[in-house]
């Protein structure tokens, strides 16, 4: 009887990890769709919802952003080769946006670097904040 328990007991510790380690990757897939969604059709201001409380606390949202993000509409988001781990909470991405101005509707693309954080809670979080829309020099 004890050597099963001390097979089982590892056996079923493995498999608890597993399911949440599945439900910590869907938890992920689920809030890049939606942000993406958010970024494609409702726009960057629906996007700060996204991210890391703290990091827009530190980092608030100038009206000079948020006059850029008006400025500009999402033609395409390309998510890459999507997340990739950086840490053990921890994913980042590299997406390419496609944005129209619609004033002039001229096209360009930027590269968007995406760290997301997970906090432990069942909810992953921009930590890296959103597209810098400035123009390059």
């Amino acid at each position: 009887m004890r050597r099963i328990l001390t097979v089982l007991v590892p056996l079923c510790a493995l498999a608890l990890a597993g399911c949440a380690t599945d439900k910590r990757s869907d938890t992920l897939t689920t809030t890049l769709n939606a942000y993406q969604h958010a970024i494609r059709w409702d726009g960057f201001a629906s996007a700060a919802k996204f991210m890391d409380a703290k990091v827009l606390e530190e980092h608030p949202i100038t009206p000079i952003e948020q006059s850029r993000f008006e400025q500009y509409r999402v033609t395409d988001y390309d998510e890459g080769q999507g997340p990739m781990p950086a840490g053990e909470n921890e994913m980042r991405q590299v997406v390419t946006i496609n944005l129209v101005n619609v004033h002039t509707q001229a096209e360009r693309s930027i590269v968007d670097r995406q760290t997301w954080h997970y906090d432990g809670k069942g909810h992953w979080w921009l930590t890296s904040g959103l597209p810098d829309l400035a123009p390059a020099n």
